[in-house]
């Protein structure tokens, strides 16, 4: 339904949110109208969930007040019952992470249907049908086979666009859709803000993008509005508002793109590699179909013969979309899962199988360190800060006294940023006491305290904001130059490459289709994947000196 001249489909109006006596919401006002795509920015914890679930009055204990009017209705006043008529009705949301919002237990087509039927009336084959019809628009192939999956079979962005094809079964009036790309490739990122674009033009819906993503925002909006700390601080046409931004928290944000900060010289003619790999292949075994499978497994090749090396100090970016075998590659390097080839780390290779964790192994583990994704779930809920940055000690170095091993603890604390100082009591701290980009820091301290040559960072800053994002990557960058470390850093993010990497190897499909300097692969990219993948970061050209 398309809404009366001038009047705004929604109308948010003096929105207060408080849980208990803290009001992490305050005074919001906003329009969207009709058709109109408004984004809604601003950092982790500075309101903007909490603003789109206010509205569907899916905010748990909190305390809403103001308006919401939409369609002439407030939202805000509605009773329960009637509000069940609006959610998923008129008013649809997409959430953040699709395979923790999707029922594990029913297929995707099923889950569809359901809300076809139950707010559309179609009968139980009606809506199988209309499910299956929903799944084709938003491009996932074969959709009559992907109806009857579970989500856990399918991939990231074929359930991010199962979830949009739910979301759309009630035809709604508006979509919330919040960070509905945090969790996908960069190319897949395009491709759903493009269907997100295409179906939102078909059907005339308005859009709440809520995102930390500027460059999904310069690319998606009509509209944009800044939130800091529970307050609306700037909105406006999206061109004007990157152009002159009026606040000095929007201006932040804007400058927050990852800078190049790195030695830019050539390696030493005399320098051996501190890691290098040649022929590195990974295979899994894989069930064969009928009475062969009873006799012989199949194989599925995830790594077809890396070539790589990595010179002290410098970084090699390993970048490409899921599945294409960056981790795969990673575990290799670290002599976490059997491979073929050879893989040297420090001038010593892993002793086979590379798995177990023998003395050499063992040994070899103190010279290369991981840096996981998602600093939360790596980081032991019940250790303390002392218990978890101070564990590879307990293994490398078991007869360290105490006074020293609290010692070393504090000073790897130091080189990340943290302190006593800033946070009294912080070695007996645990992981949730920390915002993101804090435990991250724990988690770099923890791998820098057992004195690595080289560290593999996965995706070190894909779940921060990019105000954070940017203090990380300045960390590892002095780091860098301090210490001469070496860095594996696998990522999607071009901008991150750019930022880091001195080569770069780009892979597709368990295969290395470019390798080479980070100024020729990203400026003059020959395989028209990295050409790809390149295009979709949609980023500022940066300047290699």
């Amino acid at each position: 339904m398309i809404a009366a001249a001038n009047i705004p489909l929604l109308q948010v109006r003096d929105l207060h949110v408080r849980f208990g006596a803290k009001d992490v919401v305050r005074g919001v006002n906003f329009d969207i109208a009709a058709g109109e795509k408004l984004a809604l920015v601003g950092e982790s914890g500075s309101g903007k969930t909490i603003t789109a679930l206010s509205l569907l009055r899916l905010a748990g204990d909190a305390v809403v007040q103001g308006s919401a009017v939409f369609k002439g209705r407030d939202l805000l006043q509605l009773s329960e019952r009637e509000m069940r008529g609006v959610r998923g009705g008129d008013i649809a949301m997409i959430f953040q992470e699709p395979m923790t919002a999707l029922n594990p237990l029913m297929t995707v087509g099923r889950q569809i249907s359901e809300v076809l039927e139950l707010k559309q009336a179609l009968s139980q084959a009606q809506s199988w049908q209309a499910a299956i019809e929903l799944i084709a628009s938003t491009g996932i192939p074969e959709p009559e086979r992907r109806a009857a999956a579970f989500p856990h079979q399918l991939s990231g962005g074929q359930r991010q666009r199962a979830m949009i094809a739910m979301a759309l079964a009630s035809r709604p009036a508006l979509l919330l859709a919040d960070e509905p790309t945090t969790a996908l490739d960069v190319t897949l990122r395009g491709q759903i803000l493009d269907l997100l674009a295409d179906l939102q033009r078909q059907t005339g819906m308005a859009v709440l993008l809520i995102t930390h993503d500027l460059n999904l925002v310069r690319r998606f909006a009509d509209r944009v509005a800044v939130m800091e700390q529970g307050v609306l601080v700037e909105q406006g046409d999206v061109a004007k508002v990157f152009a002159e931004p009026a606040h000095a928290y929007t201006r932040r944000l804007i400058a927050s793109q990852p800078k190049r900060d790195v030695d830019e010289g050539e390696p030493d003619a005399q320098a051996s590699p501190v890691l290098q790999a040649q022929n590195l292949r990974v295979v899994y075994p894989t069930p064969l179909p009928g009475v062969r499978g009873w006799f012989k497994k199949g194989e599925f090749v995830a790594l077809h013969g890396a070539d790589l090396r990595l010179f002290p100090g410098h970084t090699l970016g390993v970048v490409g979309e899921s599945g294409s075998g960056k981790s795969t590659l990673a575990q290799a390097l670290l002599g976490l899962l059997p491979y073929q080839g050879a893989v040297e780390v420090a001038g010593r290779t892993w002793q086979a199988p590379a798995a177990r964790n023998t003395k050499p192994n063992q040994r070899l583990r103190q010279q290369i360190q991981v840096v996981f994704q998602d600093p939360f779930s790596s980081l032991s809920p019940r250790l303390t800060v002392e218990e978890i940055v101070g564990e590879g000690l307990l293994v490398h170095e078991p007869g360290l006294p105490a006074a020293e091993l609290r010692q070393r603890v504090e000073a790897a604390l130091h080189e990340v940023g943290l302190s006593e100082e800033q946070f009294p009591g912080l070695l007996a701290r645990y992981p949730h006491e920390f915002s993101g980009g804090q435990r991250q820091r724990l988690a770099i301290a923890r791998a820098l305290i057992v004195q690595p040559q080289v560290l593999v960072l996965d995706e070190p800053t894909s779940a921060l904001d990019v105000t954070i994002q940017q203090q990380v990557l300045a960390l590892l960058q002095r780091l860098q130059r301090d210490k001469g470390l070496s860095y594996v850093l696998i990522t999607h993010d071009v901008d991150v490459i750019r930022a880091m990497a001195h080569q770069v190897l780009v892979m597709k499909d368990g295969e290395i289709v470019e390798n080479g300097p980070v100024a020729q692969v990203l400026d003059a990219p020959r395989h028209p994947y990295t050409q790809r993948l390149v295009a979709a970061a949609g980023v500022v050209d940066m300047k290699f000196q």
